[in-house]
């Protein structure tokens, strides 16, 4: 390489060298601020609207929950307790009757013979004892005076023992006459609701009729027998023995309340079958809502938590530690938190250990938090702006 063209290429770099000092020298000092500023915005975490609301303090029932089945309290086929050509039925099907009130006759002639002839026999033994008390007591003076011997007077003692001892039997005969013709009157034995007449007026009917003349069942007050695990046992003992349980029932779907009751008793055994003990409520049943026969969801009420706290049930999420909830602290950040739970019913969760009262929880938009995160709160009419873990997965949030 000859010196001339060493001395070209050097110059060629100096120049180069020139230039890139010029370009800094003379670059606006906003080009410089530019770059900093835009990687620094590309680090901040975006806002992730969520719901939250505060831990509740207040008094909370203990309740644990059954299935049942309605059952009246009194049950009964009415059958006649004597044979006999039934007459008339005195009462309409499906419709309240009284304790007493006539259900059905049966001819009575019959048993009114009886009674009649019940009556004769008493009078005319009446009549026989009668005139042997007359002769005992005409007797007696006699046999003191020595006038009559003592034989007879034994005799005539005897014949009055003898005819009070008939009397009494005819009076016997008697009442049983008079209760077969009172059996031909059919009444009812308790209130309740008469069901599908079984017979007809016209037909000869007798004791051991299988279906009887009507089916009556009792509907107020009415039972409700349901299982609890044997598990929950000691604490319902204990709320029995203290006064404290209360039963509520509810429709097959658990949605409408129908009645307020009390806890009659536990049963005293355990299914071994199944591990479940079978218990028994009354209820007034003052509208009527409960059938028999028909199943029903039964809540008992077995202590009052004061002052616990609770969360609604959307609020607590499972991790692999167990349950967890995200708290909302100063600035709108995120903390995490473990907490214990108890009992979980009507949308809300009893809280054991881990939350106090009136912090902040969030209850929607989770799955894009972890611990740090700044979050902003929306109102309950804008909840469509939270972003659903659901809706994310499928693709649509990102």
């Amino acid at each position: 390489m000859t010196s001339k063209t060493l001395k070209m290429a050097g110059a060629c770099l100096v120049a180069a060298a020139v230039s890139v000092g010029l370009y800094a020298v003379d670059r606006p000092d906003r080009a410089a601020d530019k770059a900093p500023a835009a990687a620094q915005s590309k680090t901040v975490a975006p806002v992730v609207p969520v719901t939250a609301t505060k831990v509740a303090q207040h008094d909370v029932p203990i309740v644990v929950e059954g299935l049942g089945t309605v059952t009246p309290i009194n049950a009964a086929t009415i059958r006649t307790q004597v044979q006999g050509t039934l007459d008339s039925v005195d009462f309409v099907e499906g419709k309240q009757v009284k304790r007493g009130d006539v259900l059905a006759k049966i001819d009575p002639r019959v048993y009114e013979a009886q009674v009649d002839q019940a009556q004769a026999a008493l009078a005319r033994d009446e009549a026989s004892l009668k005139n042997a008390r007359t002769n005992l007591a005409r007797t007696q003076p006699l046999a003191t005076r020595g006038f009559a011997t003592q034989q007879l007077l034994d005799t005539q003692d005897s014949q009055v023992a003898q005819g009070e001892g008939t009397v009494a039997l005819d009076k016997a005969a008697l009442e049983a006459a008079q209760t077969q013709l009172s059996y031909a009157t059919i009444t009812a034995p308790f209130d309740g609701v008469t069901g599908i007449r079984r017979i007809d007026p016209g037909n000869v009917v007798h004791p051991t009729d299988t279906n009887g003349l009507v089916v009556l069942t009792q509907l107020q007050p009415i039972a409700v027998i349901f299982t609890l695990p044997s598990g929950d046992i000691p604490g319902v003992q204990q709320a029995l023995a203290s006064g404290d349980a209360s039963v509520d029932v509810y429709d097959a779907q658990n949605k409408h309340k129908l009645d307020h009751g009390s806890l009659i008793l536990i049963n005293n055994q355990v299914d071994s079958s199944t591990g479940t003990v079978q218990l028994k409520a009354s209820f007034p049943n003052a509208g009527n809502t409960l059938w028999p026969g028909t199943f029903v969801n039964v809540h008992l009420t077995i202590a009052v938590r004061h002052n616990a706290l609770t969360v609604p049930l959307t609020a607590v999420r499972q991790g692999p530690d167990g349950a967890f909830a995200y708290t909302v602290g100063p600035n709108n950040v995120v903390g995490i938190r473990n907490v214990a739970t108890g009992q979980s019913r009507d949308g809300q969760v009893l809280i054991e250990q881990g939350l106090a009262a009136n912090e902040t929880v969030v209850t929607a938009g989770q799955y894009r938090l972890n611990p740090g995160t700044t979050v902003e709160i929306v109102p309950d009419d804008k909840n469509d702006q939270v972003q659903d873990a659901t809706t994310a997965s499928a693709g649509m949030l990102p």
